[in-house]
């Protein structure tokens, strides 16, 4: 037996970079190239293959060991077989390939001069009158062998502020991906190429003006997802033409996804999702050539929130019959009918939004799963919209409308407070029952609706409620709203005030065991016992779910409510 010890090569500047994949296990048969690990830095993550051909013995290293130049990694039993390949040890592009054969030693070093940040690069030279603050051309430094690369993605779009070293585009060659980041700070001007651009050492990106400060040598270029993959934009830069997160398509769920293949996402994008907890091998990416992108993550964590995307884990630890039932497919129940629409007349398609895929999955199990129940009443609200009125007078200047579903808020909780079956969520045999007041909201947004959530309402006053409420409804119609805002729920509201309509049923959003629905108030005549009086009127609709709230109850939560909205002093008691 002749044992080897394999060592992490000369991989340029990186040093105590995270181990994020073991290839390889003890019994493993290799050959010289063959990746054996992948690590990853802040900047890039690329493969470490072996310098040799042999039988590994005894692994040196694990998941999460930080390791550099000529760290061991593991023992190679190489009786047999063929001398050590010359140059063989430099590290593989960043991710792995869709093809299977290994790369050639040349351009395994040319992917490693690439992925060093430390790579020698060319400052782009400032256009005529750019070195005070004049426009700027950002030009692509030198990305080593890539020449004549393909432009797959432009990130930034005229009017952006950018910063040094964030990433303008994404170019890929038949061998790997990278973003080039941009020499200065300042605001695009003007973007020089499109995609499906070809670019070289040299070609102008784009123009900046107002610019600030240039990087003394520009790194290179941070390499992504090779051969069939493009690396993701930074989470806090989108693709020029598309909007975040709620309009870009769901990302499929890929939970059969092969094990031990790195998934086709950058650096940053993997970073994301280990801090999300988000399993990368079940997400499908929708970025050119499958690239998982910081929505697709986005939208997969939203998906798992609203139930329309269960994990492995998740499906694993589910009970039989549970929510997998509600996938609309039962026993006995007639297919759904194939027709023909066209031989009636003319018709348009449209696929339907992102939101609305997500909440039309959540809204069909949420409705198959629970016994809802609706209750309606009026309240009297006309003391109440007298008083708002002249709160907004009053605080006119101070820019914050209060509306009256802020008042719902608080009187909401109040209501929570006293009936506590409400402010509660089933968990198999048990109840949990809340000690926090988190109230959601539906906002209407140009692509559907989304439910913003306000933290512990109960700790803030009207017009704070008012102010979180404005910021959260805008960020949810820009399609900016992250999943942490959506979640946590314990009570919704449903307020259909603006539009019109008289009573609805609201459907309960999962895990929550209640919602409650307001449409537009009307002033109507109400017998004071001597005569009729004009009363401003608001209709409430409330759903709840009769596994865990009976009848009775329900009655008492919404003639509580009632008698707060029309004496909101009651909330004080």
């Amino acid at each position: 037996m002749a044992l080897l010890e394999v060592k992490v090569p000369d991989i340029g500047d990186f040093k105590d970079v995270e181990v994020i994949e073991l290839l390889v296990k003890p019994g493993d048969r290799v050959k010289a190239e063959q990746s054996l690990i992948t690590v990853e830095s802040d900047k890039a993550s690329m493969e470490i293959p072996s310098s040799a051909t042999g039988v590994v013995r005894e692994m040196r290293i694990k998941i999460g060991d930080k390791v550099s130049e000529g760290s061991s990694l593991l023992m190679l039993d190489t009786e047999g077989a063929s001398e050590p390949v010359e140059n063989a040890g430099a590290p593989v592009k960043v991710a792995p390939s869709e093809q299977s054969a290994p790369a050639s030693p040349g351009a395994l070093a040319a992917a490693a001069s690439a992925a060093s940040p430390g790579a020698a690069t060319s400052s782009p030279p400032p256009a005529a009158g750019g070195g005070g603050g004049g426009p700027v051309d950002v030009v692509v430094p030198d990305i080593g062998d890539f020449a004549e690369v393909a432009v797959i993605e432009v990130m930034v779009k005229p009017g952006d502020a950018v910063k040094v070293e964030q990433s303008l585009i994404t170019v890929e060659s038949d061998k790997a991906s990278m973003e080039i980041p941009s020499s200065h700070a300042g605001v695009v001007k003007e973007v020089i190429v499109k995609v499906g651009d070809k670019v070289s050492k040299g070609s102008p990106v784009v123009r900046l003006e107002g610019t600030g400060g240039a990087a003394g040598a520009a790194p290179a270029p941070a390499p992504a997802p090779a051969a069939g993959t493009a690396a993701a934009p930074p989470p806090a830069a989108a693709p020029s033409g598309e909007k975040a997160l709620p309009t870009a398509a769901l990302p499929a769920h890929e939970p059969t996804a092969p094990k031990g293949v790195l998934p086709h996402a950058s650096p940053t994008i993997r970073k994301l999702a280990r801090e999300l907890g988000v399993p990368l091998e079940e997400v499908k990416g929708s970025g050119p050539k499958g690239r998982i992108t910081q929505e697709d993550v986005q939208g997969f964590v939203r998906g798992v929130m609203a139930g329309s995307t269960q994990t492995k884990a998740q499906a694993a630890k589910a009970p039989a019959g549970g929510a997998a039932a509600a996938g609309g497919t039962f026993p006995g129940l007639l297919a759904w009918p194939q027709v023909d629409f066209t031989k009636f007349g003319p018709v348009e398609r449209k696929d339907l939004s992102r939101i609305k895929k997500i909440s039309g999955a959540n809204l069909h199990r949420n409705w198959v799963l629970i016994p809802h129940v609706t209750n309606h009443d009026d309240a009297d609200i006309t003391d109440l919209e007298a008083f708002r009125v002249a709160t907004n007078k009053e605080n006119e200047k101070s820019g914050i409308k209060v509306t009256m579903l802020a008042f719902l808020i608080k009187a909401s909780i109040a209501a929570l407070k006293k009936f506590p079956e409400f402010n509660a969520s089933l968990d198999g045999d048990q109840i949990v029952l809340k000690q926090y007041y988190h109230i959601g909201f539906a906002a209407d947004t140009p692509n559907g609706l989304m439910v913003p959530v306000i933290k512990d309402a109960d700790k803030k006053g009207v017009l704070q409620i008012s102010q979180e409420m404005s910021e959260l409804a805008k960020k949810a119609r820009d399609g900016k709203l992250s999943p942490a805002e959506m979640s946590g729920g314990c009570f919704s509201i449903s307020s259909l005030g603006g539009i019109g309509g008289r009573y609805f049923t609201p459907i309960i959003n999962a895990p929550e065991v209640a919602i409650l629905g307001v449409c537009k108030s009307a002033t109507e005549p109400r017998w004071d016992g001597k005569a009729f009086q004009p009363r401003l009127m608001l209709p409430l609709s409330l759903s709840w779910d009769h596994r865990v709230i009976d009848g009775a109850a329900a009655a008492r939560f919404n003639a509580y409510l009632g008698q707060i909205l029309a004496d909101f002093r009651r909330v004080l008691l």
